[in-house]
């Protein structure tokens, strides 16, 4: 093998693994983020861990993450509005980030 077929071995395997992390962490986040949400309703503990399993699920609707949005939106009504929602998914992700590094 040439240096070069080294390199793009490398490149190659540092994409699928940033890509594993990456969606680790957004799996981590929709069930930090159902879990927010199932305590928002009042959701006994095995409710709530079903709900975060929903919420998990509910990602693959669609590429992105605005079906994990509508998803908790139109589950919590009135409990919480579009900017606390959209902010909670961001705090969500920067823990979920955080967890997946440390178990590495």
């Amino acid at each position: 093998m040439t240096t070069f077929d080294d390199r793009k071995n490398a490149f190659e395997n540092k994409f699928a693994h940033d890509d594993e992390l990456r969606f680790k962490a957004e799996a981590r986040r929709n069930r930090l983020f159902g879990l927010w949400a199932a305590g928002l309703m009042g959701k006994s503990t095995d409710e709530a861990a079903e709900y975060a399993k929903e919420v998990v699920a509910a990602d693959f609707a669609e590429a992105g993450h605005e079906d994990v949005y509508r998803k908790v939106a139109g589950d919590l009504g009135t409990l919480a509005d579009e900017q606390t929602i959209r902010t909670k998914m961001i705090e969500f992700m920067a823990e979920a980030k955080v967890q997946i590094m440390n178990e590495i």
